[in-house]
């Protein structure tokens, strides 16, 4: 017998019925049953509030001291939100949020795209330093940023506005931002500037044409950061104001005194501009993810 039919011959047949256990993959199997099973639980620690606090809003008041609560709504009415909208101060707050959160996201992209694009486009000494400086000023808490600002702005004589609360989110956004954007410029081929300027783009319109396009998705997400930012905070706008409050703020300022059917419709309130805003640039999220929105 030659030596090939002995090796052969040694290999033991492997029976038609049997499967072929494969360790790797298995392991690869289980690993992504895992990862499907975690992001459904993250998914539902997201969903399930949100809906139960859509539930509850659009429910009559009575049915929010229920307990437990039908997870499917019996009767669906705006008797809660009408009662929350028609609080006093609330539409106005309402406005004065939106406006700050629109004023904190243009003010932070302005500020921050242009330095984003400096730190990912050019080297300089202490580069790596001054990126961990930006970030590091988020490591001091906001009330030693608030009350010296207080003071500046009575000083200024904008104390109480929408543009000081506005100035300070920008400050509390704009290092993320300046972060974020970098990190977006820094995946943006050069050569592609480059090309564009040999082809007799300025170096502005190099950007405009070629890098600004190609960044929109990220900068679409640092967007929806600064106004999620702005839109939710709420202790600085305690602090800057005293009658021109945003809406986190005079919901805190009346929480404790307030009925559960208002708790529920501002939990709603503050919910949906978010939600809203994720909604509208998600074409540019999706692209980001090498997917297109339909």
């Amino acid at each position: 017998m030659s030596t090939v039919e002995q090796g052969q011959s040694a290999v033991p047949a492997r029976s038609p019925g049997r499967p072929n256990r494969n360790p790797a993959a298995r392991r690869r199997r289980q690993v992504r049953a895992l990862t499907y099973l975690a992001a459904v639980l993250l998914s539902l620690f997201v969903l399930v509030p949100i809906y139960l606090v859509t539930v509850t809003a659009f429910t009559p008041q009575e049915v929010s001291y229920d307990f437990p609560k039908p997870l499917v709504p019996g009767t669906v009415s705006a008797e809660t939100v009408r009662f929350f909208a028609g609080s006093t101060g609330v539409l106005p707050a309402l406005w004065r949020s939106v406006v700050v959160a629109a004023l904190t996201l243009v003010l932070s992209t302005l500020l921050g795209a242009p330095a984003g694009y400096a730190l990912a486009r050019y080297a300089f000494r202490g580069k790596s330093a001054y990126g961990l400086l930006i970030l590091s000023t988020r490591a001091f808490p906001i009330v030693i940023l608030s009350i010296p600002l207080a003071v500046t702005f009575i000083t200024w004589g904008i104390y109480d506005t929408t543009y000081s609360v506005a100035l300070m989110h920008t400050a509390l956004a704009l290092p993320f931002t300046v972060l974020i954007t970098s990190s977006i410029f820094v995946s943006v081929p050069r050569e592609l500037e480059e090309a564009a300027r040999t082809l007799g783009c300025t170096p502005l319109g190099a950007f405009v044409k070629v890098v600004l396009p190609l960044a929109l998705p990220g900068l679409a997400a640092a967007a929806i950061f600064t106004f999620v930012l702005s839109w939710n905070e709420v202790f600085a706008a305690v602090i800057l104001t005293l009658r021109q409050r945003t809406l986190p703020a005079l919901v805190l300022a009346a929480l404790n005194t307030s009925p559960l059917p208002f708790r529920f419709a501002a939990a709603w309130f503050m919910l949906a501009p978010s939600l809203v805003v994720i909604f509208i640039i998600r074409r540019y999220l999706l692209g980001l993810w090498g997917r297109v929105a339909r």
